[in-house]
């Protein structure tokens, strides 16, 4: 008599879930917890490959900002940055648009919640601008780029566009940088091809 072994099932490490724009979807990873706390693997490169992220990091940034601070929306017209965007503690609201004049999602954005409670990410394609909104009281955000940090090229999407209209979710009026507030108008900005 063959004895029977029951396996726990397999869990996908990171479970990836597509939102509205190509280029830029949600990741959740697995998270093994008890009552010590909990771990999680938020980067594998294999594990990233298989989900189709293929790009090389490097650089990690870490900003931490008070409630209703907004920053953005940022992006890079040379050296393209990828980023992989995931709260420590806190909550904000996490917002990619469109650049990329050949994508029928050009001048589309996409918000998504992201807190250190729920650990999930949010991946963003070189090509998109970025920013975010702090809901909790303060917020710390890590971030993963594909490239460095190249001022000369860097240029600020206005993040009140009317005309981009993103819902920032607004509760009050944000804190916003002085340079985040020169930021242009998407039918002035340079964009990707």
């Amino acid at each position: 008599m063959t004895a029977v072994t029951h396996q726990p099932p397999v869990m996908e490490p990171i479970k990836k879930i597509s939102t509205s724009l190509p280029g830029v979807f949600v990741l959740e990873p697995r998270v093994l917890g008890d009552e010590r706390g909990f771990f999680l693997e938020s980067y594998n490169e294999r594990v990233f490959a298989g989900l189709g992220i293929r790009e090389r990091f490097v650089q990690d940034n870490h900003s931490s900002s008070i409630q209703n601070v907004l920053r953005g929306l940022h992006y890079q017209i040379k050296h393209a940055q990828g980023k992989l965007v995931r709260v420590i503690t806190g909550e904000i609201l996490d917002v990619a648009v469109d650049l990329r004049r050949s994508s029928s999602t050009f001048g589309k954005w996409e918000a998504v919640r992201l807190s250190g409670d729920d650990k999930r990410m949010l991946w963003i394609s070189p090509g998109f601008a970025h920013g975010f909104r702090v809901i909790s009281e303060t917020a710390h955000v890590m971030y993963k780029t594909t490239d460095y940090y190249a001022p000369e090229h860097e240029r600020t999407l206005a993040w009140n566009d009317p005309d981009v209209k993103i819902d920032w979710q607004l509760d009050g009026e944000p804190i916003v940088s002085a340079k985040d507030k020169r930021g242009v108008a998407l039918r002035d900005a340079e964009c990707f091809e």
